[in-house]
């Protein structure tokens, strides 16, 4: 299926690995023109690497997402030497794990900086080239936490709980516009840091990773991990033209793992 999307321009976050690699490899795929950011220098140049083959041109910046400066910088700068932002991927990395009591205000200060603000302001920034455009997307990855909060991730659950009402707010403020605005909801994919929750909780119950990651596969209807691939291929599906009457939801990629309908 071709999805029309040659030539476009996307701004990807957090590109350096796990999904937002995937996300981004995916749109290079289709002929997509990117920007991609990620704290990790080497990351994003494996990601850089991994994508060159396409032949689409690529932009790439090592930015913290809680430094609004240096990210309004790049977001003003690329979108007008690329000609605007047409798609727009927000992720940012996972806080640590946590209890929803007894964290510091600081740390709820510093993770909301990171995961809220900083996709908010993104998408603040990208939005006029888009009404001019008559034409956008806004696809935010988020967490299975939004849905079924997840145990000993509590800040997750709470500040991605978050975007969720934005972004349906956003979208019924935009669709006259051309824009469409969803959620993505990952299940639990192949990623790094899935890994990194699965050797915690390994730690905490005194098993092995394997035990763990066994027992979660038994959770899922289709009995295994989801590939970054497969989420990312959601992602670019939403970023095309055919997707032009989805706005305003959560599409899950969970392989039947939420319990919820």
């Amino acid at each position: 299926m071709d999805l029309e999307l040659k030539g476009k321009v996307a701004l990807v976050l957090s590109a350096g690995g796990g999904l937002g690699r995937a996300i981004a490899t995916a749109l290079a795929a289709e002929g997509v023109i990117l920007a991609i950011t990620d704290l990790d220098a080497n990351a994003l140049t494996a990601t850089v690497d991994q994508i060159t083959s396409f032949g689409t041109r690529i932009v790439s910046s090592v930015l913290d997402l809680t430094d609004t400066k240096a990210l309004s910088s790049f977001v003003t700068e690329t979108g007008r030497s690329l000609g605007g932002i047409d798609i727009l991927v927000n992720i940012s990395g996972g806080p640590p794990p946590s209890s929803a009591a007894n964290v510091a205000p600081e740390e709820w200060m510093k993770q909301f900086q990171a995961m809220v603000i900083s996709m908010m302001h993104v998408t603040d920034l990208v939005l006029p080239d888009m009404r001019a455009k008559k034409w956008g997307r806004v696809i935010t990855s988020t967490s299975s936490g939004v849905l079924a909060p997840i145990p000993n991730l509590g800040i997750s659950n709470a500040l991605r709980s978050a975007l969720v009402g934005w972004s349906k707010t956003l979208a019924s403020e935009v669709a006259m516009d051309g824009i469409t605005v969803n959620i993505v909801v990952p299940g639990r994919i192949a990623t790094g840091r899935v890994r990194k929750l699965d050797e915690a909780r390994a730690l905490r119950e005194h098993k092995t990773v394997e035990e763990i990651m066994k027992q979660s596969s038994a959770s899922i209807p289709v009995g295994r991990y989801g590939k970054p691939a497969e989420f990312a291929d959601t992602v670019a599906f939403l970023a095309s033209k055919r997707a032009s009457y989805i706005t305003g939801t959560m599409i899950r990629v969970d392989g039947g793992m939420i319990p919820s309908p």
